[in-house]
């Protein structure tokens, strides 16, 4: 598509309208002020509904009949059982029964297990999406990646409309109450539903798990919820744990992740009353372990610990480590047991941890966040979407929203199959360099020279503390010099959207 394109704050050129929207260039991190007020689902009426507060139909479809469901709405659902989701499928294959085109699917993310919905999308039953995209979907149309605060950042403004929302919920009562803790499919929380049971013009809850009324704690609240629908069974909950959730066994990632834990005990960061975050991959794991073992021996306690939660940040919690995990998303069983069992394990939402367009969140509270990157700069601007060949293989997830931390680490290898991460320029920026403090390699360790208060407490650290250019030097000569840059034609697949609801960066489709 040949929309017309301006360049924005960070020198990229972006569209300025994206599917048939008008869209706001990035302006720099903070510079970009929201105006008017927040949208609003109509005003429904008590008189609408069942008196005894059933609101049970036998079926998806009748359900989506009532709703109203036709050609070209948009239909949000959420990811809160992962890869083991069967929710998502249903929904495009009751459209696709009832002979609807054109939706547009807002999932909170995607991913492998809804390669199903590609017929969807080449049939037209999906026009396009506009979501955190993990797998083998693609995307089709224009594409729009936002992150987990932007998405709810979206609803809340009105930039996207959710017609129905679809929550798949582990535990659910005749009236819509429903939570994610106990069940054949138990997740944990509902909190990326939050938005979508807010805003949307119509609710309907699907479920494996039909309680008596009230279903407590209610993470969703009936009031919000049109209808419920109770089918056989709404995921595998074993498929939260993905490849993405497991500890790496890699020795260069785990020497990363050491060097990572040891930066934030010698940098001061790690003490009394702390707070941290880390992210779910392999690395962000292994740096969670270290640091665990050196509180331990330091005698140190934190305050919280904000998470996608996994057994590693429970076994801190059961351990008297922290005080809280306040937790936006369970990344494995023990999360759910611990977030079930224990009132110290709080769930959050995007809303409280993420949206920017609040009165503050929590992400600025944190003192130290660890995440992953597929590329950084030499101007420590980072790439999680796209790797160096251009393909578009990544959500964005939080990672966006986490940059807000005191201190943000990235710990990263060096080189991926001979291709190396740290580059002149980030084939696709997600988030600005002066946001990311730290970046660690197995080669060494590169603070931004923006953060001279690091500098000055890592002065005398025996940690290999390297000028980032340097790094990158080293490893071009390892790998045999500097790999093409891919080449790309004038097509928009994807806009990057900042948490601000701006327009960051797109991704173009990849020359032939």
């Amino acid at each position: 598509m040949k929309d017309e394109l301006v360049r924005n704050a960070a020198g990229r050129l972006v569209p300025t309208i994206v599917n048939g929207k008008p869209q706001v260039a990035f302006a720099g991190v903070g510079k970009y002020r929201p105006k008017g007020r927040k949208a609003a689902p109509p005003i429904s009426s008590c008189v609408d509904y069942p008196a005894d507060g059933n609101k049970l139909v036998k079926d998806l479809r009748t359900a989506f009949e009532m709703a109203g469901l036709k050609d070209g709405m948009t239909i949000s659902t959420h990811h809160h059982l992962r890869n083991g989701d069967f929710v998502a499928n249903m929904v495009f294959d009751t459209a696709a029964e009832m002979g609807i085109k054109d939706l547009m699917w807002f999932p909170s993310a995607s991913f492998p297990c809804h390669a199903h919905n590609i017929k969807h999308l080449e049939s037209g039953v999906i026009h396009h999406i506009e979501g955190s995209m993990n797998g083998p979907l693609g995307v089709r149309g224009m594409g729009v990646l936002r992150s987990h605060g932007g998405r709810y950042q979206a609803v809340q403004d009105g930039e996207v409309h959710i017609d129905i929302a679809v929550i798949a919920a582990p535990a659910a009562d005749p009236f819509g109450n429903a939570n994610g803790l106990v069940g054949p499919s138990a997740c944990g929380l509902l909190g990326f539903a939050l938005a979508d049971s807010q805003y949307a013009d119509k609710v309907i809850i699907v479920t494996d798990n039909l309680v008596p009324f009230p279903c407590i704690p209610w993470q969703i609240h009936g009031n919000y919820v049109d209808y419920v629908v109770v089918v056989d069974r709404i995921g595998d909950a074993a498929k939260i744990v993905s490849g993405t959730t497991e500890i790496t066994r890699s020795p260069d990632r785990l020497l990363i992740a050491e060097l990572a834990a040891r930066f934030v005990r010698e940098a001061g960061i790690m003490r009394d009353g702390f707070s941290f975050q880390g992210g779910a991959g392999g690395t962000a794991l292994a740096f969670a372990i270290f640091l665990k073992d050196m509180m331990k021996e330091a005698g140190v306690k934190a305050r919280f610990v904000r998470a996608g939660s996994t057994r590693y940040t429970v076994e801190m919690l059961e351990e008297g480590l922290t005080d809280y995990i306040l937790d936006g998303q369970t990344f494995d069983l023990e999360g759910v047991r611990s977030m079930r069992e224990n009132p110290n394990h709080v769930w959050t939402s995007p809303f409280t941890s993420y949206n920017y367009h609040g009165k503050g969140n929590f992400a600025s509270m944190v003192d130290v966040v660890v995440l992953g990157a597929t590329e950084v700069d030499v101007n420590f601007n980072a790439n999680v979407v796209t790797h160096s060949d251009g393909l578009l293989l990544h959500g964005i997830g939080g990672w966006q929203n986490c940059l807000f931390a005191k201190c943000t680490i990235l710990p990263i290898p060096s080189f991926r199959d001979r291709i190396p991460v740290i580059v002149d320029e980030v084939t696709t920026l997600c988030g600005p360099g002066e946001l990311i403090d730290v970046v660690v390699t197995e080669r060494g360790i590169a603070i931004n020279p923006r953060r001279k208060d690091l500098i000055d407490a890592l002065k005398d650290s025996r940690l290999p503390i390297r000028p980032i250019e340097d790094i990158k030097s080293e490893v071009e000569r390892i790998c045999g010099g500097k790999p093409a840059k891919p080449e790309f034609e004038d097509r928009i697949v994807a806009a990057i959207k900042w948490v601000d609801g701006t327009v960051i960066d797109c991704v173009r489709q990849i020359a032939e």
